[in-house]
């Protein structure tokens, strides 16, 4: 018995350094300085993606990295995740088998949870160059990449000629940006594989899934967490609540508050909190202000669309919006690429898709816009009541610039 207790408290301590990330304190998302990874084959020997989970109070949802397969040898990455030693160890059986990493694209400006994992991941891998989207700026102050920890003998930026850089004959691009915001600006490289047919996109669209992923999975407390009613609720640990407490993150992570979730108030929170059955700091000490209402699961079915393929409603009311004609351009341009499926960011991946599909989901950008018939692009106006209030209150402040009219 004492032999066995050994062999698993050692197989945890190694489990525990194959998945620490010593840097979170620079960007303190939970996980926290615990990282898993799960690497998938999008397309035979071509395509793969690397996923790890981050959120706040226990909103967690993936964040992925994809790593493409060169004609000539070796390996491009696009939005690196956390360098841990599982994900080096991952992409090191890669490399062992295709050749080094050459190239790691960091596709977007404003997005921290990309930006902070660059100058680590580009470390580990010394013959890499790595390329970033023009217009970098940090806050709150606006410093040098290299003071950000990008090597700097290494670091270029991708000129808005795609057919400027090494990797030309393989990949296309597209920038989106700089986009005005007030206190900084948004930007986005859409990158397209020739070969495999893929489309590479960090935040711009997403398609979000039932059931919730497999990277989420390994740890489902907060799934667990967020399925509960209230805070006396004592949820069991199957696949009906897993799947109910990824539902409710969807909602939580792209809405901010659904009108479907309603806030307590804040001493009768405390209250329950200090009878609630789990009182456990991991539990948050009992403490949980949330209130579904009965349709909740209509607000989610709403979102979700069937699996369709749509921009985030934070994207649509605060970013993509002060800039409808540069972005239907954008979407324009990366539509007319033949690609067949595309690998986001964040949620669900692959997603078989079409250019049409793509065009098609930046419909909000325009005054008139004809869909097929039994399709609807739009998501419940009532659910996106606190996203207006919150971008009436940034313009009134002087912070954003207002939207521009549709076109």
């Amino acid at each position: 018995m004492d032999t066995a207790i050994t062999a698993q408290n050692i197989q945890e301590q190694v489990s525990s350094k194959d998945w620490s990330w010593r840097f979170w304190l620079t960007l303190p998302l939970y996980p926290y300085g615990k990282r898993r990874t799960i690497r998938k084959e999008v397309v035979k020997d071509t395509v793969w993606t690397f996923d790890q989970v981050q959120g706040i109070v226990y909103v967690a949802v993936p964040i992925r990295m994809s790593v493409i397969r060169l004609d000539a040898g070796g390996l491009l990455i696009y939005a690196p995740v956390a360098p841990t030693r599982e994900c080096i160890r991952l992409v090191k059986e890669l490399v062992a088998k295709h050749g080094g990493v050459k190239y790691i694209i960091l596709p977007t400006i404003s997005g921290l949870e990309h930006k902070v994992f660059v100058g680590p991941f580009a470390r580990q891998f010394p013959n890499s160059q790595v390329f970033v989207a023009p217009n970098q700026w940090s806050f709150p102050l606006n410093l040098p990449l290299s003071w950000l920890g990008f090597p700097s003998k290494r670091t270029q930026i991708l000129p808005s000629n795609s057919s400027k850089v090494p990797f030309a004959d393989e990949f296309d691009y597209a920038i989106l940006g700089a986009i005005e915001l007030g206190p900084g600006r948004f930007e986005e490289v859409a990158f397209f594989h020739k070969r495999s047919r893929t489309l590479l996109i960090t935040d711009s669209v997403l398609s979000v899934p039932e059931e919730p992923p497999e990277i989420v999975q390994l740890d489902p407390y907060p799934l667990l967490f967020h399925a509960k009613d209230d805070a006396f609720d004592v949820i069991e640990d199957n696949e009906a609540s897993r799947r109910k407490g990824w539902q409710r993150i969807s909602l939580f992570t792209l809405y901010f508050q659904p009108s479907a979730l309603k806030v307590a108030e804040m001493g009768q929170s405390v209250r329950d909190a200090l009878k609630a059955p789990d009182r456990s700091k991991k539990a948050y000490f009992g403490w949980f202000p949330f209130k579904w209402q009965e349709d909740w699961k209509q607000s989610f079915d709403a979102l979700r669309g069937g699996g369709r393929l749509f921009v985030a409603p934070i994207l649509q009311t605060l970013i993509l919006n002060r800039a409808p004609q540069e972005t239907l351009d954008w979407a324009e341009k990366v539509a007319s690429w033949n690609f067949q499926r595309i690998v986001p960011c964040h949620f669900d991946s692959p997603i078989e898709t079409s250019p049409q599909q793509f065009r098609q989901a930046f419909a909000f950008l325009k005054k008139n816009s004809l869909l097929a018939e039994g399709e609807s692009q739009c998501l419940p106006e009532e659910d996106f009541s606190l996203l207006r209030k919150l971008d009436n209150n940034l313009i009134g402040f002087g912070i954003t610039p207002p939207p521009q009219e549709k076109v």
